[in-house]
């Protein structure tokens, strides 16, 4: 029997196998479920660059590709994974975000050789698929916690329901901190 959530709290606990930047330490960690082709995943990327500029925070991505809606995501979160398999999703996953009008495999394809990753390796992956099980896998754990919409973020595993607005999430993970706190 599977456990869902009423949309509040991550359900899927953070493992080192995940995309995570930032130290063990941090006091406040960010789980961002984001679709690469979504628009406002992009602007929220931007938020959480800027963020990480001004506070030390644990952030973990996990992919959530909305299929019915960007024809694109599903590859582009496979590219991610192909590039993550030779130590380099950070820089993938920057590019994507940086370039979401760009998706098609033409373009994966230029992002890979950018970052200088190993193209043959690169496009057995992304045609064997090799890395769709672990998307699908996201995709589910997102699903447990009640995700159904991109960008889905939570903050010391609550589900953040602010506006999309740089100030607000830095208020809410200024006040988890807090909260972390020893009294």
């Amino acid at each position: 029997m599977s456990q869902t959530s009423d949309g509040d709290g991550l359900l899927m606990p953070i493992s080192e196998h995940e995309h995570i930047q930032g130290t063990m330490d941090a006091s406040v960690v960010l789980v961002k479920y984001g679709d690469y082709q979504c628009l406002s995943c992009g602007e929220v990327h931007r938020m959480i660059q800027e963020i990480q500029q001004q506070i030390q925070l644990r952030f973990v991505f996990r992919h959530f590709p909305r299929t019915h809606i960007h024809f694109q995501a599903q590859r582009a979160a496979e590219a991610a994974e192909a590039a993550a398999a030779q130590n380099k999703f950070w820089q993938m996953h920057n590019l994507l975000f940086e370039n979401q009008y760009a998706l098609n495999d033409g373009h994966l394809l230029e992002y890979a050789n950018n970052i200088q990753l190993d193209i043959d390796q690169f496009l057995r992956d992304m045609t064997d698929h090799v890395h769709a099980e672990r998307v699908n896998q996201n995709i589910q754990g997102g699903i447990q916690s009640g995700v159904s919409s991109t960008p889905a973020l939570f903050v010391n595993g609550v589900r953040y329901r602010d506006a999309w607005d740089t100030e607000r999430l830095l208020a809410a993970i200024i006040y988890q901190r807090l909260r972390q706190r020893p009294s």
